[in-house]
């Protein structure tokens, strides 16, 4: 038997919505500021685990930095026989010691750059400089590996770039990671080519619609940053991941192998990002790969990069 409405409270009350039709705004307000605060409150709590997760672990990395650097220094006064002669296999097994002492370097100051953008405690230090020019020395510091594995750099100035202000130490460790990146995977008689050229960044911005009759103004074609890039004839990423590539830990599926912990293109994003531009690759599998980054000529800092500008 349905229940009968009770009359002593008036008119009985329908609700005439169409089924299915969520609260009216009154209604959600009254549960809002509730969740919104537990939600807020678990937000901060997890942020504050994961700072304080983060710190630990690059303390721990940092603590490896002296034992690590110790080891180094025996094995390379081994190497130099100052303390007797060595056979052949002693000078294997050194140079195995040497080339994995790098590697583990390599880790904890990719951890450690890691750990420092996370927490945000990065500054950038722009100053007037040949873009050029520290394109050239990283090529150059590079250029011995490459040899190594049998793959081909190549790297032409480009006189249309002017002196503009940038951070040279985290521009080069841009490139560094990306053509430590192209070396992993460019298999064996391959080649890398870095290259850089002024271009015009023609940012998304919301502008207001333009007055009856007046016309569109046409925009420059000054150039207004440089684009630096490095591609390779590696086996290339297929188009799902290109976003995905630059997030911090990530691997491709089926380089799980590789060296490193996948965060060479996670730390150049960020350091990108930190100088106000833009990172992206261009892949197709098979085809090899092309990292393109922005660097505008004017240097636009955000609150947490700033740094001297001269």
């Amino acid at each position: 038997m349905a229940a009968t409405p009770d009359k002593s409270l008036g008119s009985p009350y329908v609700d005439t919505r169409p089924e299915g039709r969520l609260p009216s705004d009154a209604t959600r307000s009254d549960l809002a500021p509730d969740s919104s605060a537990d939600m807020m409150r678990d937000f901060e709590q997890l942020r504050d685990r994961f700072r304080r997760t983060t710190n630990a672990l690059a303390s721990a990395a940092h603590d490896l930095k002296t034992p690590l650097a110790i080891l180094n220094g025996y094995t390379e006064l081994l190497q130099s026989e100052k303390l007797g002669p060595l056979n052949e296999r002693q000078r294997e097994v050194l140079r195995d010691m040497v080339s994995n002492g790098q590697r583990l370097q390599h880790f904890i100051q990719d951890f450690l750059t890691f750990s420092v953008l996370e927490t945000g405690e990065l500054r950038m230090q722009f100053e007037l400089g040949d873009m050029n020019a520290s394109l050239s020395e990283v090529c150059r510091l590079w250029s011995a590996r490459f040899q190594e594995r049998g793959l081909a750099l190549y790297f032409l100035a480009n006189e249309k770039i002017v002196p503009l202000p940038f951070d040279s130490a985290k521009i080069q460790r841009v490139i560094s990671n990306l053509l430590e990146n192209a070396s992993k995977f460019t298999p064996k008689g391959g080649t890398v080519w870095l290259h850089a050229e002024p271009h015009m960044w023609e940012r998304r911005a919301i502008s207001l619609p333009a007055a009856a009759g007046e016309r569109r103004r046409q925009t420059t074609a000054a150039p207004n940053a440089v684009k630096v890039s490095v591609s390779d004839t590696g086996p290339g990423i297929p188009p799902e991941y290109h976003q995905e590539i630059f997030d911090d830990f990530f691997r491709m599926p089926g380089s799980e192998a590789a060296e490193g912990m996948g965060l060479g293109l996670a730390i150049a994003r960020r350091l990108v990002q930190g100088m106000g531009g833009k990172i992206w690759v261009e892949s197709e599998p098979g085809a090899g790969c092309k990292f393109s980054f922005l660097i505008p000529l004017k240097p636009i800092l955000s609150s947490s990069s700033r740094g001297s500008s001269k």
